[in-house]
């Protein structure tokens, strides 16, 4: 079983940063790879962004392209996601999760999630 802990979610203005760290339960994390996903209010749940276990392929979201960057430190178990120039429409709960392969759905444990809120 993998546990996902998600934090540095937070309150932020239009056009700041945020990076927010995923750490997961299992020494051997880089056969894992890793997501974030989010879900605003009244919306369904979101893929934003992917890497591959040993953090050589990544993948984006349109919508998070040239503002979002995700990594990993496997040495940590850890997996990043910086965030920056910030949107309102960025608003949303978003959630770290694990899985196989890299793609934008299909992943297996999943984390309690962080909120992110911008404002205008």
């Amino acid at each position: 079983q993998v546990q996902l802990v998600e934090s540095g979610g937070g309150l932020v203005p239009a056009g700041g940063s945020l990076r927010l760290s995923c750490a997961a339960s299992i020494r051997t994390s880089s056969r894992y790879a890793m997501a974030w996903f989010r879900q605003a209010p009244g919306k369904e749940r979101e893929f934003v962004t992917a890497i591959s276990g040993l953090g050589r392929a990544t993948y984006n979201a349109d919508s998070v392209k040239g503002r979002f960057t995700i990594s990993r430190d496997n040495a940590k178990s850890t997996v990043y996601l910086q965030m920056n120039n910030l949107k309102p429409e960025d608003t949303a709960v978003y959630y770290c999760a694990a899985g196989w392969v890299v793609s934008q759905r299909g992943y297996d444990y999943w984390g309690q999630g962080t909120q992110v809120t911008v404002t205008s």
